[in-house]
């Protein structure tokens, strides 16, 4: 199935299970476990949330993650400062890269907005290869997010 297809099928999945509470907080843990276990690459999946300035791990899938991420360092803080998904092919090449694992190759961040549009986190996932993302996972994960807060 190419991944087209294979990101219709999660988000109509997961549209109709976060529907069944209004709790953000499950909602993620429901959107990581679904996308983590039926994404060939993703590593690494999961969200940090911002409280009191600070960029902190929530609900994700794969190895140990950092607690708090190091002030508008790294990709998840990008996301935040800039205000748009960052796709990046090889962690190695973007500067003040936080590695929480030695082995995520590439990731993406895409911003969680709530009901306002304010910015209030992240969605984070790494692969184990590089080059593992692109405009297709930027466009259904930034779709995926939306059913957070709505």
């Amino acid at each position: 199935m190419n991944k087209e297809a294979r990101y219709r099928r999660l988000y109509d999945q997961l549209e109709t299970l976060t529907q069944k509470t209004n709790d953000p907080d499950a909602r993620m843990a429901t959107i990581v476990a679904v996308i983590h276990h039926k994404m060939d690459c993703f590593f690494w999946t999961g969200f940090y949330l911002l409280n009191n300035g600070d960029l902190i791990v929530k609900t994700y899938q794969g190895a140990l993650a950092c607690q708090i991420l190091k002030r508008h360092t790294g990709v998840c803080w990008a996301g935040i400062d800039q205000a748009k998904t960052i796709i990046v092919p090889d962690v190695d090449q973007f500067p003040g890269h936080i590695a929480c694992d030695s082995r995520s190759q590439s990731e993406i961040v895409i911003p969680v907005r709530d009901q306002t549009g304010k910015i209030v986190g992240v969605l984070d996932v790494d692969s184990e290869s590089l080059n593992s993302f692109d405009e297709t996972d930027a466009q259904w994960l930034e779709r995926i997010v939306k059913l957070i807060f709505s």
